[in-house]
């Protein structure tokens, strides 16, 4: 059994409001320290009205003052958007607040639109400039920046290369890092991706070995027609944003308002093809399937539905599928 942890977007659900969806986060953190997940990561995104995670190490802050051993962090941080120093600062204090609980996962891309992006007021990134980034937040942890990070110097936050594609993949093996595939939404390079990883990996001293998280949507019920019925919320959302209308997490429908030509359009399908959707013995059956496909050290869950208690029970049914217990995450 391997360890499961959980992506959450934070979604802003039709009906509802950023406040009542971060209300839901602190609550589905605890509900998985309980369960016995490993980590709770959160990713930064702007400009999206269905998504409160926009000012992640905000979130993050709060999300580990209201639990006490589950690991925290970003999945992710999207770098370009960001000085390295304020990054180290950030988790540096978080770091100082919750020592040996804090994980800082960095993506490539803006996470928005390019309108929004020079709005942060920050150049689209090159991926030398990227490189340049993470080796330069490595040294303010280290201590060996010529600038001091306070708090952030000598402190263990471990980093992580998030990524959908094969340059992360390789960047990530090229530093010894460990890897997270955003398969959840980009699966395409999902195999060559960790083919890449695993082959070119260098060893570091924190990382003698490559350590490779995959995630993966899971829509958990009690029978398959609920779960389909639930999983109409992601499919209307994905098509929304696909097609310039992002927006709230839309509540599920009996039938969805588009055909299938548009669903194929939008690449729906295949882009949400690495999900677990179903009854306790189908999720189980599509988790196991994925780790052997991958190989995964690691697979992190993430779940979009409307209802919020429907979604605490899609993480319960997914540890249990997966014979998830908390002396299991403790061993």
């Amino acid at each position: 059994m391997i360890p499961l942890s959980v992506l959450d977007l934070a979604p802003v659900c039709a009906g509802s409001d950023a406040s009542a969806s971060l209300a839901n986060s602190r609550d589905l953190a605890r509900h998985a320290e309980a369960l016995g997940y490993h980590r709770y990561w959160l990713a930064e995104h702007h400009g999206m009205p269905g998504i409160a995670s926009a000012a992640t190490s905000v979130v993050i802050a709060d999300i580990a003052a209201a639990t006490s051993t589950i690991r925290v962090g970003s999945g992710g941080v999207m770098l370009p958007n960001h000085a390295p120093l304020l990054i180290a600062e950030q988790f540096g204090t978080l770091a100082a607040l919750h020592p040996g609980r804090i994980d800082l996962g960095l993506g490539r891309a803006p996470g928005t639109d390019q309108r929004t992006a020079q709005a942060i007021r920050r150049s689209l990134v090159r991926e030398e400039d990227f490189v340049h980034d993470v080796m330069e937040l490595q040294a303010y942890f280290a201590g060996t920046a010529p600038v001091l990070a306070t708090p952030g110097r000598g402190l263990e936050v471990p980093i992580w290369i998030l990524g959908s594609s094969l340059y992360g993949a390789q960047l990530a093996a090229a530093l010894g890092l460990p890897y997270a595939f955003a398969s959840h939404f980009a699966p395409a390079a999902l195999d060559e991706a960790v083919a890449v990883y695993r082959q070119r990996f260098q060893p570091s001293p924190a990382w003698p070995k490559p350590y490779l998280m995959v995630a993966a949507n899971v829509i958990a019920a009690p029978t398959e027609a609920e779960a389909r019925f639930l999983f109409t919320s992601l499919q209307q959302a994905f098509v929304n944003l696909r097609t310039g209308q992002p927006g709230l997490l839309p509540a599920p429908v009996e039938r969805l308002p588009f055909d299938e030509e548009l669903l194929r359009r939008t690449g729906a399908g295949s882009a949400l093809s690495v999900s677990a959707i179903g009854d306790p013995a189908q999720v189980g059956e599509a988790l196991r399937a994925i780790v052997a496909r991958t190989g995964a050290d690691e697979l992190i869950l993430t779940a979009q539905i409307h209802d919020h208690a429907a979604r605490r029970r899609s993480f319960a049914i997914a540890a249990e599928a997966m014979g998830l217990t908390p002396l299991a995450r403790a061993a």
